[in-house]
Parts: structure tokens; C-alpha cells; sequence
């Protein structure tokens, strides 16, 4: 397998954790290159379900090797409890994980600090709509040059770097009127979390730079979407990362030239969580059903996605922004009741039909769609085991995306099990059909 970077191409939740578990039994390293526990990655194998959030899903695989990059944002404690609901499902993580003594940490006070100032701009009707996990703070801390990292939870002065840090957030906390923190508590804690995580903290940049010298293939894995990148998407209803291709150099310390290949994953339709402008949602009957059907709730809050048309004009921008070579395409089982569907090729703001997303928040939030409508085929998707398989019009479905995007499939998702995963290959080219 080529060495793979793998994103999400709408507004995150495409379906990558499936994915990602697919193309695992090609990889030999799995890499997280960003985010934190604000995103997750589910997975069904048989009747067993996955849900990971800082973890990469190739652990599910036996001899497949992990690494969380210096680009994530750890949350030890959240980190801790999720090896060890593994290890009681029976996973063996000793010599198969591996975490950057670069990754920055997400400690409570981060958590206090997303929710209370959540809080605030939520009276005003401007809350961006985070998870509350802390992800943004920590990242803020990273580039004010105060956070604490992987590798610190193994100096001796750790424990006093944190008390400091816990005593100067309890200062911002009351200032939001928010409780402030027990100091103690919080680092006993940390230091417990960090006793555990001992084993697998390590230099993962000369790791996997021996990995590319022994010629072993490497899959890189984002969380989120290019929609919510913070410097491409929808700023600033956006993480706090670089959700795109090129975050995976920078998250784990591989270099551009190493990387083969991007893979993007997009929904067969389009979903968003949070705040922020989506010009294809759907506030009718067909968005309800569309989320009754893809049971779209967020893995790690449970939040009700908003649901959409696809919609190109996001999918060729994430082309253009991460040089998506291929497309993973999920998801297409959840149409399989529509009579008719729709496909945003255009947008019409102020009178005039534009091909590209603007950067302005509030330009973008007057864009209004221009569609593009397809027959349904009314008949069920999950059961094909190829392309030719597929009902005529789902085929032409298929076609037509490839054609507004200018990028092939690779694989079709009809179904949430490993096993319902369709491989296009060559000779099934949709462009070239």
C-alpha cells in the first residue's frame, strides 16, 4: 500500500473510521494526525461495535501498529480509559501504540474553559457549537507556548508545572463565573493517568522515519473535515486544527515528498454538527428521514447531525485544498428510498451563479443552491458485492459526482460493516466508464 494521507472532504463525519478500518488490512502503521477526543471513529466488525476517539481504528486489526502524532491534542485521563475498555474486549496495545512525547495534553481546566466560555457566547447567540472537550483551549495554550506536553508527564517537575498552570486557569475560570478547580485533585489525577501512559510515550518523529526506510507502508488519518479546518473551513465555525492533507506533515513530522496519495471520504449526501452556514440542508421531511435512516448522530456527543444534498462545490474545493486523488463515497444505502435526489452543483448569491466557497462567513451564509435532480432506484444497495452490481441509477448517480468533481472512486460504502465496503477497481473507472 502506498503511503496514504485519508480526510474527511464535507464537514467530518463521513464515515472515516469505517474506512480507515477497511484500508488497514493493507496498511502496516496507522498515524492520528490531529484533533483530539472531540472526534470519533465507529466501527462495526460482525456484531461488535468501536467507537474510538483519540485511538486509530487500525488497532482493531492484530499486528497492525499505532501512533498518535505530536499533531492531536491528548486528553490522558479520557486516553487512559479508552486503552483499558480495549484491553477488557480483549486488544493486545503493548509494542502496537505509540504516542508522540510531542502531543500537547487537554487537562480539566481546558474542558471548564471551552464549556464556560461556550456558555457565554451562547446567551449572545454566537456560540460556535464545540463539544466541550477542550480541544480549542489546549490548542490555544500550544500557541501561546504554555501547554504542557506527552513527554512532560514523565519529568519530575511535572506535577509543579501543573499546579502553576491550574492556578493561573482558576483565575480566568472566576472571571467567567465559573467554579474554579481543586489543584490536588487534579494532579493526583493527571499523575495516575500519566503512570499508565508511561509505556507508550515515546519519540514517534525517528519511529516512523525508520518505518519509511524499511519501505512499510504508512496510513494517516484525520478527525473532522476540510470544512472545519481552521484555516479552510467555515472560520469560525471550525476546530481548532488543520483538519486537511496538509496537517498530516505537520502532525506527525513525515515529510510531503513520503506521501503517495490522498484519499478522501465523502457522504453520498452531505451532514454538518454545530454552528455555522450549510447551503444544502434540508429543514423538510426528506432531512429527517435522511437522518432516521443514516442514524446520524455524533459518535462522541451524540448530537443529531444536520443533513443535506451533496453538495459539489465543498467536494471540489476539498479537492483543491488537499489534492484528493480518489474519493471513498459513503453511505449510499441511505438514499436508497429517495424517489428523487438532489445534487448542489452551483451556488446563486445576489443574483449571480458561483462555482467556489467564499471566505466571508456571512457571504457564504447567503449562498443559496443550485440543484441538479436524479431519479431515485428505489431499491436496496446493500447487498451488492461490486460496482456492477449496484442498480442502474445508483450507477449514474456514482458517474455524475465523479464527473462534478473530477475524481474517481475508489471505494463505495452501502452499509456500516466492514464487509459492505465495494472496491472500484481500474477497469470500473466511473470517469473513464
Amino acid at each position: 500500500m502506498a503511503n496514504t494521507v485519508l480526510i474527511g472532504a464535507q464537514w467530518g463525519d463521513e464515515g472515516k473510521g469505517k474506512i480507515i478500518d477497511v484500508l488497514t488490512s493493507d496498511a502496516d502503521w496507522i498515524v492520528r494526525y490531529q484533533g483530539g477526543n472531540n472526534a470519533g471513529h465507529t466501527v462495526e466488525i460482525g456484531s461488535e461495535k468501536y467507537v474510538l476517539h483519540l485511538i486509530p481504528s487500525g488497532i482493531l486489526r492484530d499486528q497492525k501498529h499505532c501512533v498518535i502524532g505530536n499533531g492531536v491534542v491528548v486528553d490522558p485521563v479520557a486516553l487512559v480509559s479508552e486503552i483499558r475498555e480495549l484491553q477488557e474486549r480483549g486488544a493486545e496495545l503493548s509494542g502496537r501504540l505509540f504516542v508522540s512525547d510531542r502531543a500537547h495534553l487537554v487537562f480539566p481546566y481546558h474542558r471548564e474553559l471551552d464549556a464556560a466560555r461556550e456558555e457565554r457566547t451562547g446567551s449572545t447567540g454566537k456560540n460556535i457549537g464545540t463539544t466541550k472537550r477542550g480541544i480549542g483551549p489546549a490548542y490555544g495554550d500550544k500557541a501561546a507556548r504554555i501547554g504542557l506536553r506527552a513527554g512532560d508527564l514523565l519529568d519530575e517537575a511535572f506535577p509543579d508545572m501543573l499546579r502553576g498552570l491550574i492556578a493561573d486557569k482558576n483565575t480566568v475560570l472566576q472571571a467567567l463565573d465559573a467554579d474554579a478547580l481543586d489543584v490536588e485533585s487534579v494532579v493526583s489525577e493527571v499523575l495516575e493517568a500519566g503512570r499508565f501512559l508511561a509505556p507508550f510515550i515515546t519519540d514517534t518523529i525517528p519511529l516512523l522515519h525508520e518505518v519509511l526506510d524499511r519501505g512499510e507502508s504508512i496510513l494517516l488519518e484525520g478527525a473532522q473535515g476540510t470544512m472545519l479546518d481552521i484555516d479552510y473551513g467555515t472560520y469560525p465555525f471550525v476546530t481548532s486544527s488543520n483538519a486537511t492533507a496538509a496537517g498530516a506533515c505537520t502532525g506527525t513530522g513525515i515529510p510531503p515528498h513520503r506521501i503517495d496519495k490522498v484519499l478522501g471520504v465523502v457522504k453520498a449526501y452531505t451532514t454538518r454538527v454545530g454552528e455555522g452556514p450549510f447551503p444544502t440542508e434540508l429543514l423538510d421531511a426528506d432531512g429527517k428521514k435522511m437522518a432516521e435512516v443514516g442514524n446520524e448522530f455524533g459518535a462522541t456527543t451524540g448530537r443529531p447531525r444536520r443533513c443535506g444534498w451533496f453538495d459539489a462545490v465543498v467536494a471540489r474545493y476539498s479537492v483543491m485544498i488537499n489534492g484528493v486523488n480518489s474519493w471513498a463515497i459513503t453511505k449510499l444505502d441511505v438514499l436508497d428510498a429517495f424517489e428523487t435526489i438532489r445534487v448542489c452543483t452551483a451556488y446563486e448569491l445576489d443574483g449571480q451563479r458561483i462555482v467556489s466557497i467564499p471566505g466571508n462567513i456571512r457571504t457564504f451564509g447567503k449562498c443559496r443552491p443550485v440543484y441538479e435532480d436524479f431519479a431515485g432506484w428505489m431499491e436496496p444497495t446493500t447487498g451488492a458485492e461490486s460496482f456492477a452490481e449496484l442498480p442502474a441509477l445508483a450507477q449514474v448517480y456514482l458517474r455524475r459526482l465523479e464527473e462534478l468533481t473530477g475524481v474517481p472512486a475508489e471505494l463505495v460504502s452501502v452499509g456500516p460493516r466492514r464487509a459492505s465496503t465495494i472496491r472500484v477497481s481500474p477497469s470500473e473507472d466511473l470517469v473513464s466508464a
